[in-house]
Order: structure tokens, then sequence, then C-alpha cells
């Protein structure tokens, strides 16, 4: 691939930022690299938000993201891009005008910006045993899980790392079943939800 370097440097770059910020994404990490997995490969998707889907998504276009889905919800909606041998790439607003009005998403903008990761999603076979494990290293987590046992697509967040009192990243587990790599749009509102009840 043409801009793959280009490419593999960008995503490197925001996701050390991430983990920098995000401390039980950092515990993940040094359980995976203990046992010589390293972070990236159990990457699943990548998350940021913006208040402009499109002029965000230009810097990954360039390098060879295309637009795969859109999934709308209440107050936001989010446009899923794709690129083979690479995370998806999950990137959400709220609607202009009224219909955005109550979304958390501006708020987070403007206190964070467009250049970091809100979440970095990592792929887990068993959702409950990682939980487990993770929650022994004394990672706690927001809400239940989403998604029906033994369903295509289970997920949960951590609670919120903070800064400055305002939650700023999570970590999210995803369990996946039978080669579904989409996303569910009541199951994304759903997390989103389950960390506005925390703060």
């Amino acid at each position: 691939m043409q801009h793959g370097a280009e490419l593999d440097a960008l995503i490197a770059r925001m996701v050390a930022d991430y983990l920098a910020r995000n401390r039980a994404a950092r515990i993940l990490r040094d359980m995976l690299d203990e046992a010589g997995v390293g972070f990236e490969p159990v990457v699943d998707h990548l998350t940021i938000r913006t208040l402009d889907v499109d002029r965000r998504a230009e810097e990954f276009a360039k390098l060879g993201y295309a637009h795969s889905e859109t999934l709308n919800y209440d107050d936001w909606f989010a446009k899923v891009y794709r690129l083979a041998g690479y995370p998806a790439l999950f990137i959400d607003q709220a609607y202009p005008g009224e219909k955005g009005k109550t979304s958390i998403i501006p708020g987070w903008v403007a206190k964070f910006g467009d250049q970091v990761f809100h979440h970095v999603a990592v792929r887990v076979e068993d959702i409950e045993k990682a939980i487990q494990r993770l929650q022994a290293k004394g990672v706690i987590f927001a809400g239940e899980i989403v998604g029906p046992r033994g369903g295509e697509l289970r997920q949960i967040f951590t609670a919120p790392e903070l800064v400055d009192g305002q939650p700023f990243s999570v970590l999210e587990l995803t369990e996946r079943h039978r080669g579904y790599l989409g996303f569910m749009p009541p199951q994304a509102d759903s997390l989103m939800k389950s960390t506005v009840k925390r703060t």
C-alpha cells in the first residue's frame, strides 16, 4: 500500500498518546506484552469524536481508509471507515442544530479536541474472563455488558479516565462471533450512555 508507513506512524502515534492517558489500556497492554502479544494485534476499532466527521476523516481517507457505513442515533451519528489489514475507524459527532443539542459529543470535543482517540476497542475471546482479570488489576467498568451472551457482538466500556474532573477516554472490550465485523446501533448508543451515568 502506497501510504502504509505513513498510516502506521499516524495510528502508532495516536495509540501511544491514548495509552499514555488511559490507565485501563496500559494495564491491558502490560498484560499483553507479558504474554508476547502486544496491544496492537488485538485492536478491534478506533474511535474519534469530532464536530465534523467528513472533515476529520480526510486524514485517514488520504491514507487509504474508505467510508463503509453510517450509524444513526437520537442526537448523534457515526461513520465507519475501513481499510483491509487495519482496525475499523469509528468517527462520531452530534447532529447539527437542534437535533444534536442533547449530545455529549460537542462538550467532549470542546474540552479534548478531535486529534485523540476517545476510545480504543480491543477484541477479546471471553468478555467475562477479560473483565474478571482486569478487575483483579483494579480496572473499573461502566455499566453492564451490552449484547446477549452467545450473540454476534458483546461490548463493555471501562469507567472513564478523568482529566480535570471531566470524563476523557475509555477502554472498550469487544467479543465477536460468527465472523461479525459490524456495529449495532442500539449497542453503541447503550455504550455511550453507560459512561454518562457515572459522570
